[in-house]
This record gives structure tokens, C-alpha cells and sequence, in this order.
């Protein structure tokens, strides 16, 4: 931890700011996220298909909006849009624990979703635009307090939990709520840096980050990256709970703990070490094809074999996060290069509404296959797609550098509307 602190402290004040922000945040949206379900379905004891609805436009409202508001971000600066979605998801979190009615739960689930909408591209974009020539050390501190506060946000509300849901949700509304005095009295405003000539209108904007071939490509080329990592919460608990029955649900609750330890202890070493053999595109690849073979061990263990599924699923979960790790860095540091460090916020969210579009298409083909695999007897089919995708994702992003697509632009052709 002392070298996540020394790292921490070379970087400016605002970028100091913002890791501390991100790793709140996490812990806030998941003291409370993960135990939603069960409470709507069981104190509020709304039907299976409102519990789905509830997440479900969470979810959409999330992925849906980050578009807009990487686009505000980019018109109105960066940190207003990090303050508004801090706010919002104070009012969603704090509704969501005190309302019982399906359309104030709808309401209060959407407010989360573009809360989130609102400040992760914004963020995003401030934290390469204020770290400069040290963003790929930049993105990889920062992911060090994000998976931080995916490990300890569980653990935070499993205890609060012990008291009442409403206390989950208090608490993560008053640290909502804190991050957004924080920001407001000590994040400075910052701005991307200037274009040439601004784009006329939103439209303008839009087209001008929609003409970047590259840049499209990239994004389409690492969506399976995104369907990949979402197995953590898909294909490795089905596989859990079918290989240990009741005791799945621990077994799923240690392979998130294992992901996020790995990311949070190995994150800085794998970017050093990967800064040192490789250049981007490389480490890029080599991420992706690790982040593929993670789930190899699957494909050959037995599903009989309990003890052989325990381990390989323990590999998978360790072998994921390290190629995550490698990865996540120098992609972020990718996309600004491709954007030419120009509507960086908005590059960022079209970025994140195109990996969840592929997550929620990746999905269903899993699910799809899944049930077909566990109807033939055939789960190897499932887990050599996965490794097969990882594959895939390597050589599209392999052959992107091979043709020059993945070299910094010096600046983004702006498109009238």
C-alpha cells in the first residue's frame, strides 16, 4: 500500500482529488448495489419482472446516457457534470432506501444510472487532461482506488445491512453527498483543451467524434474486452453455483474479492513491468489474449470435478484481473491519442456507450449458449466462445497498430452539424 500512496502523491492536487473520488464512489455504489435486488424483492416484495425493470433502466439509463454526458462535459467543462452526477446519486441512493412504490423506485433507479452517466467521462477526460504525458501511470493509480472500492463497498454494506437497508442507503447517500461539497470547494475547473474551431452545435460535436474511423474501430475492436470482464458476474457464478450448489453463492462472493485483491495489489507492478517490455499496442494485446485464456482452464477441467472447478475458476477470476490490468491503462491512454486530445469526454462516453451495448449483446449470446451447452452436456462450448473472443479481440486490436489506425491524431476534424 505505501507504493499505491508514494504513486499517489506525485500526482497534481486535482488528479489526488479525483482517485480519491473514484475509489468513494465505488464504495458507496457497491455497499448498496449488490443487496438491491433482495431487498426489492423481499421487504417490498416486488415481482421478479419490477426487480428486473428496477435494474434494468438503472442500467439503460447508465449506459444509454453516457453520450450526453460526455458531450456536456466536453461544452460545459468537467467539473460540473462530476459535481451534478455526485449530486444526482445522492437524491437516487437516498429515494431508493425510503421510497416503496415501483414508479418513485423507477425514478430513483434512472437518477442513479445518469448520475453515473454524468461524471465518468468527465472524470475520465480531467484526469488525462490534468496528468498529461503521465496518463498511463495516471489510469493505472486510478483503478487501484476503483477496484479498491469495489472490494471494500460489499463488505461496508454487508455490515450496515445488519441494521436496516435504509441505513445502506443513508450512508451512501451522505458520501454522495460529501464528494459533492468536496468537489465544489476543492476540485478546480478544468476545461479540454481548445479546439481550432468549436463545433457548431451538439450535432457538430457528435459527427466530428463519429467521423474518427479509428477511433470507431478501436471502440468496436475492445468490446469484447467488456463482455469478457462481465463474466465475473455471468458465466463464473452459474458455473459456481452448478459445481457447489448452495455454496456457489460463496464461492461467487470469493472470486469477486479474489478479482478485485489481484487488481488492487498487482496494478501498478503489471503497468511498470508492461511499460518497460512494451509499447501500447502490445500490452494491449497481450492483455486481451490473457484476458481470453483466463477461462482455458474451464474449457478442460471436468465439470464433474468440483475441487478441478474451484481451481480453474479461481485461475480464471486471477488470469482475468491480470490481463484487465494490463489492459485498462494504456486503453484509456489510447483513446485520448485517437481523439486527438480533442472532445476527450465526449470520445469517452460514445467509448462506453458502445462496450455496454456490447456487454448487453455478449450477454445474451452467453446466456444463450449456456443453456445450450448445459442441455448437451457440453459446457466446454461456453468457455472456448470466451477464450475465442479474447482471441479475437487481440488480433482485431494487432491488426489495428499493424496499419497505423492506433497512432496518436494530431487533431480531430470538426464537422459542421
Amino acid at each position: 500500500m505505501r507504493t499505491v500512496w508514494r504513486q499517489t502523491r506525485s500526482f497534481s492536487a486535482p488528479v489526488r482529488l479525483l482517485m480519491i473520488n473514484q475509489f468513494a464512489i465505488n464504495l458507496a455504489f457497491y455497499m448498496l448495489m449488490p443487496y438491491l435486488a433482495a431487498h426489492l424483492a423481499g421487504p417490498l416484495g416486488l415481482a421478479a419482472w419490477a426487480v428486473g425493470l428496477v435494474l434494468g433502466v438503472r442500467n439503460f439509463s447508465q449506459q444509454g446516457m453516457f453520450l450526453i454526458g460526455g458531450t456536456l462535459a466536453d461544452r460545459l467543462g468537467y467539473k460540473a457534470p462530476i459535481m451534478a452526477g455526485c449530486l444526482l446519486r445522492t437524491v437516487g441512493f437516498g429515494l431508493l432506501g425510503w421510497v416503496d412504490n415501483l414508479p418513485a423506485l423507477i425514478a430513483a433507479s434512472a437518477a442513479t444510472g445518469f448520475a453515473g452517466a454524468l461524471f465518468n467521462p468527465a472524470v475520465r477526460a480531467y484526469l488525462a487532461a490534468e496528468a498529461g504525458e503521465r496518463r498511463v501511470d495516471a489510469f493505472a493509480t486510478f483503478n487501484v482506488h476503483y477496484q479498491a472500492g469495489m472490494l471494500l463497498g460489499p463488505l461496508v454494506g454487508l455490515a450496515l445491512l445488519a441494521a436496516d437497508f435504509r441505513l445502506v442507503c443513508t450512508v451512501a447517500a451522505v458520501l454522495f453527498a460529501a464528494l459533492t461539497v468536496l468537489q465544489w470547494r476543492a476540485l478546480p475547473a478544468r476545461h479540454g483543451e481548445p479546439a481550432v474551431a468549436a463545433p457548431p452545435s451538439v450535432l457538430g460535436q457528435w459527427r466530428t467524434v463519429m467521423s474518427n474511423r479509428p477511433f470507431l474501430l478501436f471502440a468496436v475492436a475492445m468490446t469484447g474486452s467488456y463482455v469478457l470482464t462481465f463474466q465475473v458476474y455471468l458465466a463464473l457464478p452459474l458455473a459456481a453455483g452448478q459445481a457447489l450448489g448452495a455454496r456457489g453463492t460463496w464461492a461467487t462472493s470469493g472470486l469477486f474479492v479474489v478479482s478485485a485483491a489481484v487488481a488492487v495489489a498487482g496494478q501498478l507492478r503489471l503497468t511498470g513491468w508492461a511499460k518497460r517490455r512494451w509499447d501500447p499496442a502490445q500490452a494491449l494485446v497481450r492483455g486481451l489474449a490473457a484476458m481470453g485464456l483466463a477461462f482455458l482452464p474451464l474449457a478442460l477441467t471436468p465439470p464433474g470435478a468440483r475441487a478441478g472447478v474451484v481451481l480453474a475458476l479461481v485461475a480464471a477470476v486471477s488470469l482475468l484481473a491480470v490481463g484487465g490490468a494490463v489492459v485498462y491503462p494504456f486503453e484509456m491512454d489510447t483513446v485520448v491519442s485517437l481523439s486527438g486530445n480533442r472532445l476527450v469526454a465526449t470520445h469517452y462516453g460514445l467509448y462506453n456507450t458502445v462496450s455496454g451495448l456490447g456487454i448487453t449483446l455478449g450477454n445474451l449470446a452467453t446466456g444463450a449458449l449456456w443453456d445450450f451447452a448445459v442441455r448437451h452436456d457440453a459446457l466446454w462450448l461456453t468457455w472456448s466462445a470466451l477464450t475465442a473472443t479474447g482471441l479475437v479481440c487481440a488480433s482485431s486490436v494487432a491488426a489495428l497498430a499493424r496499419s497505423g489506425r492506433l497512432t496518436a491524431r494530431r487533431e480531430p476534424e470538426l464537422v459542421a452539424a
